[in-house]
């Protein structure tokens, strides 16, 4: 017996061996699907070593055993549930809820594909679901641009078409980084984009602006950016709608579209771009519910269930190993082919890895378990889709799975960084198709009249008041077209623009009655015609011959306004392409490029190194302010590198709090007029040798001569430095006993004798200007030459300019500075032009005029000037402001043209005295010396700017290419204390400014 045991033991051994070899006979055909082998592995990651973040080829020991480790604790049942992603909605109700907890519990369902609702209720949902699966959930959702799509509070990207202008891919790959890190915060893994389809059809009802266009070159461009963004930050990208859906005619949402194409044709296009992506690393495919003849034989056969389409020619001849979507198999193009759990098993055996949103999950594992009984599906082709599924889970770390932080969303769900993505992106978006002798962008303000004319019938507001930035804007409005040609006729230049509510599949056709309106305008007008729609809708006009520029704005929406009103006047210029064909005129890629002229644009803070968090600390000190009543309201402008990064109004025109303050309201900018009227007159008067550094002043103005004043030089009158006092108060001398107008001197009434209004029912005698300068010149001298801020020195200014030029300083400064620039908002007089209602009133006047100061400047001496002063009496906004603080920060250009040299604004911007202790440059005040100044002291030596009496303050620091500008009312109701002053609430303001300036900025 023991002999024959032993002999047996070799034959046992013999036996033992070989079932281990045909068990690893078997395991390895099971495995082949699932991983490929070294050699295959080594090849393949070598060839996408540069751009396969996922990379689902390679697998670790680790990784494996964890996959194995999982499938092998599932029942068969619970293995097929893996294969369904299941519709979730976190705007539905509890019985919506309680019915995905019962697939979740009873069916196993390997994931969910979220639609409509809030981040914050997706994600409360999302650990509901996760907590109580026994395998982690896969999350999806269809955001092709980004998580607005299906939910709300989340900032929108652009559409995929809209993108396709974009020629930078750099920004759409950083559009996909921030989609992702959109998204991982909400615990998806997968993100079904990008869009592959080539919209070849320009009436497809389902692609359109979803696909990036209409050439397979750009498309797959496009696309592959946006994937490298996805999946370089953690998110999943699915190409889709394989085979192709751009140029069906159909929806299959509602029926089976027909790719009516050649396998050549489909080979050439329509799969250019997956083969391409597969190439570098595409994580998934979403196969569409089409019909396609020359691949399918089989008539009325969706592609999504066809083998032929999804094994052999996605999987064998793309080579593709990752994950396989159905497209939803609820929609039409496959749920009118086959009822649910047929579709669902059908799309299984034609090799989809992952079932779309079914209709009934338990139907479909039953017919699916009964399929695997019966060994329709064998075991080697379940483990193939559900291991690969695990092994996805586990690249997406589902294997260390972590609840949503909830707290979080709702303060990082729009960083900043996304916020200012969207300037870039629309910045080279905006596309100009037509640029007819160059009236894009618009140059010489002065020489046209421009009205505005809207068509559509979604809100314009943000661009025509971004137009109003610029220049005067008048918009015109009558449905009659004759009564409106009748309106335009005074006008030059007439923009129109067209606006249709921003949705991906809402009709943007223009209409005939919009169409004969274009053309009848354009017939008669200069035209810029702005379209705030997809490029398609420009198709329907016959012809473009009459008009002169034509602007691609793509969508209506605050981002787009902003940046074709930038083109228009020149702050940006134009890079985008079309990514579709318009007509044979406008064919895809065309798209010209046009002239930045250095005018201020917008952006957002980051945009040009500035943290906007810290920036709206600047909120907390005005709320200070305005709350200690320091001041009742009040402007304040940001701009750097050219872009205006701050904006606001605060409070109210006065303390009763009726009259909120708006960002287009004006103020009495005060001594800010020494530098935005006197000092550029005088720059240009410079410039023609009209005047010089060591000029005297009695050869400046006779009135000087032979007096103690005579030799004072040019340098030292406008650096403070010429021992002029500091005022005289004029208006005293101008008062009866009652210390009320005197009847000598004033008239309620305008007459010839009596032109010179200095508020309301006021008027002062016309010789009196000349009592003011023969003061200042029989004055006395300071006892020595030391720093003294004079309003002098301006008002002498004023007298030199008006006599060299024959003008007065009013006429000059608007004709020669501010309707060339822009600032249309900038005046002196501001009654003779616009209403009291936009400006907050400076004083309640109980020494002088007596009455509510309001639209009449609050200077005395200015006032007595007429209002216009040399030193004071200008109104303007803040946002004017920063435009005349940018011309000095360019040294003289803005708009495209030269005001004065960029030599003679550095010798203005010189500080001549400072080894005397004298701060001052010409005309410029420059930063303290010492402890106490004008500036926060973070100031560079370089800057300049000025302060004013009513709590002004303009400053521009060229090292940092900033521009602050603070207004306000501060002397209201009245001026005796200088609480804002003593606060330092513009220096604090400025100092943070300088805190959010990011390093290395």
């Amino acid at each position: 017996m023991k002999s024959r045991f032993v002999q047996i033991i070799p034959l046992l051994l013999i036996l033992i061996i070989v079932l281990n070899c045909a068990t690893n006979k078997v395991r390895q055909k099971s495995d082949a699907n699932l991983e490929l082998n070294t050699v295959q592995t080594n090849e393949l990651t070598k060839k996408n070593a540069e751009n396969l973040p996922f990379d689902y080829v390679t697998v670790t020991s680790i990784e494996k055993k964890w996959v194995d480790s999982v499938y092998n604790s599932m029942t068969v049942e619970e293995r097929i549930g893996q294969l369904f992603m299941v519709a979730a909605y976190s705007n539905k109700d509890s019985a919506h809820i309680k019915s995905l907890d019962k697939l979740i519990d009873e069916q196993k369902i390997g994931g969910l594909i979220f639609f409509q609702g809030g981040p914050v209720r997706q994600a409360q949902m999302t650990n509901r679901f996760q907590e109580r699966t026994k395998t982690p959930l896969f999350i999806g959702i269809d955001a092709e641009w980004g998580l607005s799509m299906r939910l709300d509070s989340v900032n929108r990207f652009p559409w995929n078409m809209t993108l396709g202008a974009i020629q930078d891919l750099k920004l759409i790959e950083e559009a996909g980084k921030q989609m992702a890190l959109q998204s991982k915060k909400l615990g998806i893994h997968f993100n079904f984009a990008p869009v592959l389809d080539i919209n070849t059809n320009p009436k497809n009802p389902i692609i359109g602006n979803r696909s990036f266009g209409e050439d397979k070159e750009k498309v797959t461009e496009r696309a592959m950016a946006l994937m490298n963004g996805l999946q370089s930050n953690g998110v999943f990208a699915t190409g889709k709608h394989f085979p192709g859906h751009g140029a069906t005619s159909s929806d299959s949402h509602y029926t089976l579209p027909v790719i009516d194409f050649s396998q050549e044709h489909i080979r050439d296009v329509e799969l250019y771009p997956y083969k391409k992506l597969i190439n570098k690393g595409l994580a998934s495919v979403m196969v569409a519910h089409l019909e396609v003849p020359s691949f399918e034989s089989r008539k009325g056969f969706p592609s999504s269930i066809s083998n032929v389409i999804v094994t052999d020619l996605l999987k064998n001849e793309l080579n593709f190993k990752g994950l396989i979507f159905t497209d939803a198999l609820n929609m039409k193009g496959a749920s009118n082919f086959k009822s649910p759990g047929d579709i669902d098993l059908a799309a299984f055996q034609a090799g989809n890895d992952i079932l779309l949103f079914p209709e009934n999950v338990p139907v479909a594992i039953q017919k699916i378990k009964e399929a695997y009984d019966q060994q329709l599906i064998s075991e080697e082709r379940l483990a193939y889709s559900v291991k690969k599924i695990l092994q996805f889970k586990y690249k997406a770390g589902l294997n260390k799975y972590k609840p949503i932080d909830i707290q979080s969303i709702a303060t990082t769900m729009n960083p900043p960084e996304m916020v200012a993505l969207q300037n870039r992106l629309y910045e080279n978006i905006v596309t100009v198709v037509r640029n007819k002798a160059s009236i894009i962008p618009i140059k010489n303000l002065e020489k046209d009249k421009i009205a505005y004319v809207k068509l559509g019938d979604d809100s314009n507001g943000v661009f025509l008041e971004m137009l109003k930035n610029y220049a005067e804007v008048t918009e015109i409005s009558n449905s009659n077209l004759d009564s409106l040609l009748t309106d335009l006729s005074d006008y030059s230049k007439v923009i129109i623009s067209y606006h249709k509510a921003d949705g991906a599949w809402k009709k943007h056709d223009l209409s005939s009655e919009e169409i004969q309106k274009i053309n009848e305008i354009a017939k008669r007008k200069k035209v810029i015609l702005s379209c705030f729609v997809k490029p398609y809708a420009l198709s329907a006009i016959p012809s473009f011959e009459d008009i002169d520029g034509v602007i691609v704005g793509y969508q209506n929406n605050e981002m787009a306004q902003i940046a074709v009103a930038e083109l228009i006047f020149g702050a940006i210029q134009a890079k985008g392409k079309l990514p579709v064909s318009i007509n044979e005129e406008f064919k895809v890629n065309h798209g010209l490029t046009t002239e930045k002229i250095n005018r201020l644009g917008f952006t957002h803070p980051h945009n040009v190194g500035v943290d906007e968090l810290v920036l709206q600390r600047i909120d907390a000190i005005m709320q200070k302010a305005i709350g200690e009543k320091m001041t009742p309201g009040g402007q304040i402008v940001v701009a750097r590198k050219g872009k205006v990064i701050y904006q606001k109004a605060f409070g109210f025109h006065t303390y009763d709090n009726q009259v909120m303050v708006k960002n287009s309201d004006i103020y009495d900018v005060a001594s800010l007029t020494k530098i935005v009227s006197t000092l550029p007159n005088v720059m240009q008067l410079y410039d023609v040798k009209k005047v010089t550094l060591e000029t005297k002043l009695g050869d400046m103005l006779p009135i000087f001569k032979g007096t103690d004043k005579e030799n004072i030089i040019f340098k030292d009158l406008l650096s403070h430095y010429a021992r002029l006092q500091a005022w005289i108060p004029f208006y005293k001398g101008t008062l009866n006993e009652e210390k009320k107008p005197s009847e000598k001197y004033y008239r309620k009434l305008y007459s010839e004798d009596f032109p010179f209004q200095v508020a309301e029912n006021l008027y002062l005698r016309k010789d009196y200007q000349d009592s003011i300068l023969s003061a200042i010149a029989t004055s006395k001298l300071l006892p020595r030459k030391e720093y003294k801020y004079s309003d002098f020195t301006f008002i002498i200014l004023k007298h030199f300019i008006e006599n060299s030029t024959g003008k007065t300083l009013d006429e000059l400064s608007e004709k020669n500075f501010y309707i060339k620039m822009g600032a249309t908002n900038t005046l002196y007089n501001p009654l003779k032009k616009v209403d009291m209602s936009i400006i907050p009133p400076s004083e309640e006047d109980a020494y002088f005029r007596y009455q509510t100061i309001q639209g009449y400047v609050h200077d005395m001496t200015a006032a007595m000037e007429g209002g216009v002063g040399g030193h004071a009496g200008i109104f303007s906004n803040a946002l004017d402001m920063a435009k005349i603080m940018q011309l000095f920060l360019q040294k003289g250009n803005y708009g495209g043209q030269q005001f004065f040299s960029s030599e003679t604004f550095d010798i203005f911007n010189t500080c001549y005295y400072c080894p005397e202790g004298n701060r001052r440059g010409i005309g410029f005040d420059k930063p303290q010396l010492g402890k106490s100044g004008p500036t926060c002291g973070c100031a560079s030596m370089t800057s300049f700017g000025h302060t004013g009496f009513t709590g002004t303050m303009a400053w521009a620091d060229p090292d940092k290419e900033l521009v602050y500008i603070f207004l306000s009312n501060r002397t209201y109701p009245n001026a005796d204390k200088n609480l804002l002053s003593q606060n330092n609430i513009r220096e604090d303001i400025q100092q943070v400014i300088y805190d959010a300036i990011l390093p290395e900025n």
